[in-house]
């Protein structure tokens, strides 16, 4: 662990917001099954109770749009060409998730605001890196000094008028790299947008592809388990998991380390 922890990292859908990513993907595979793909479905293992959020955490969450595509088509063993029935499905996917948008069916984790708000306060400067393209739309969307106000939190960072994507020091997200996760270039890219060096960086991630991503990078990272996934992120060599950032310490991050807060109730505030 570095002498003190300069950057914070963080991922967007599942970590800062409860996206309808999940709802998203599973919604539109349904829909193809039932219709264009009708002929091909009895010869896949795919069933509507089959795509569980587990199969999204493990075979999408976290990954660029084709490729939690070819995933999860691989996954159900779908026939045919796999790259034009995957376009199709990511397609039909960013209709469906742009339409759940704008009907406002998305909500801000209250305990990743209440953690973004105190380690930007303790000095640490931090970055969106999330691989989807509609990442600014969640976070212009989300006004940080009305959360702060209803918290009851104090916060010379926090100014009249801040959305969460205006709080950012650098927004990596939805920019096409060369490799996605559980590559590093996207961190490694916040990281220098940040000016901080990847051992000074701490990565807040909930999917076992972005923890990875973190570690090759020669970052430390910490793994939200909000899908009782703890286990996966574990595996993927999380630093630290936890089901709440709430129960993340952060005035030890000041001396460079990963520790939980004492008491559970505890909120940094």
């Amino acid at each position: 662990m570095p002498t003190r922890f300069e950057g914070g990292i963080f991922d967007v859908d599942g970590v800062l917001v409860q996206s309808p990513h999940e709802k998203a993907w599973r919604e539109s595979l349904r829909a193809l099954m039932e219709s264009t793909w009708s002929d091909i479905r009895d010869r896949t293992t795919w069933r509507p109770e089959a795509f569980t959020p587990q199969v999204y955490q493990e075979q999408m969450s976290g990954k660029p749009r084709m490729d939690g595509a070819r995933a999860a088509l691989a996954y159900f063993h779908v026939p045919g060409d796999l790259d034009a029935r995957a376009a199709e499905y990511a397609d039909r996917k960013q209709a469906m998730l742009v339409q759940l948008i704008e009907a406002g069916d998305f909500s801000a984790y209250p305990d990743a605001l209440r953690f973004i708000i105190a380690v930007k306060d303790s000095g640490l400067r931090v970055a969106a890196a999330s691989s989807s393209k509609n990442a600014r739309l969640f976070l212009r969307a989300i006004r940080l000094d009305s959360f702060a106000s209803r918290e009851g939190i104090s916060s010379p960072t926090v100014r009249p008028g801040q959305t969460l994507l205006g709080y950012f020091d650098a927004d990596v997200s939805g920019r096409d790299f060369a490799h996605g996760k559980p590559h590093p270039d996207m961190f490694l890219a916040a990281a220098e947008e940040l000016g901080v060096a990847p051992e000074a960086s701490l990565v807040l991630e909930d999917a076992e592809a972005g923890v990875q991503a973190a570690k090759a990078g020669g970052m430390a990272a910490i793994g939200i388990a909000r899908a009782d996934d703890a286990e996966l992120l574990v595996r993927a060599h999380a630093d630290l998991v936890v089901t709440s950032l709430d129960q993340v310490d952060v005035e030890a991050l000041a001396a460079g380390r990963l520790a939980l807060r004492r008491h559970a109730d505890e909120r940094g505030r």
